[in-house]
């Protein structure tokens, strides 16, 4: 089978760790847009499509954000299979109809996470395990039809509808970028410092299994297409015995 075609909606305003992360996670080819600059694809033809995190909140008036929720709404319609990740996975909560909200309390550094242990995007990782965390806003409500996979006493962690999937983690985050996002965010000294000594390899080691999320996903996207493509071989056949009676 032919290389995936994966969309990329890079949200992270240039920042280079998202891009490098993201090509380093996904074994597919992918087509990466700035979406702080309002690029999105001009067509449909992805086998699937991932939303990266931000700096930004999805409840903010900003005028880039207008023509990602389209595309992204109108892509989700046309059965293209998602995974948002933190920033990502509001938006797709939002587009969807779901709720996002300041959640009063910021969620940072290495956090243990469980996941209900029913679903796909999970396989092979433990119900209880670590991921790098960064967010302070939350899916508080999550759209009609979905249903929720992973949470933490903060939030909820991962959601699932059709062929949407959600998670608030950051499983494709590396030590530099760990690092580099506590430096620039307003924090005290003395957490700055606790989050900063969180950052081991060590832990790195432990949240890598978190990563799994990611070839998780990609399997499903093979499975949609295979069955797209069977079902298209199932019609081209039945339309080709047809002219054959008619004949």
């Amino acid at each position: 089978m032919e290389q995936l075609r994966i969309a990329v909606l890079n949200a992270a305003h240039r920042d280079e760790n998202t891009t490098r992360n993201f090509r380093r996670e996904l074994d597919a080819s992918l087509a990466e847009f700035d979406a702080t600059e309002g690029e999105v694809p001009d067509e449909f033809d992805y086998d699937g499509a991932v939303v990266t995190g931000s700096r930004s909140s999805v409840y903010w008036d900003e005028e880039w954000m207008q023509p990602i929720k389209e595309w992204v709404g109108e892509a989700i319609d046309r059965g293209i299979p998602f995974l948002g990740v933190c920033w990502g996975h509001q938006l797709l909560a939002d587009v969807l109809g779901g709720t996002v909200e300041d959640m009063g309390a910021y969620e940072v550094g290495y956090s243990e996470i469980e996941h209900d242990g029913n679903s796909r995007l999970f396989d092979d990782i433990d119900e209880e395990f670590t991921a790098f965390t960064s967010h302070s806003d939350e899916v508080s409500e999550l759209p009609p039809g979905a249903e929720p996979l992973a949470e933490n006493h903060y939030s909820n962690h991962g959601f699932r509808k059709d062929r949407v999937f959600g998670v608030q983690f950051h499983p494709e985050y590396d030590t530099k970028t760990a690092r580099e996002l506590v430096h620039r965010k307003d924090l005290s000294d003395d957490r700055r410092q606790s989050v900063l000594d969180e950052i081991t390899e060590e832990n790195y080691q432990r949240a890598c299994e978190a990563k799994l999320v990611f070839d998780n996903f990609l399997e499903f996207v093979c499975e949609v297409r295979a069955g797209e493509v069977a079902a298209e071989t199932e019609a081209e056949s039945r339309e080709a015995a047809r002219v054959g009676r008619s004949d």
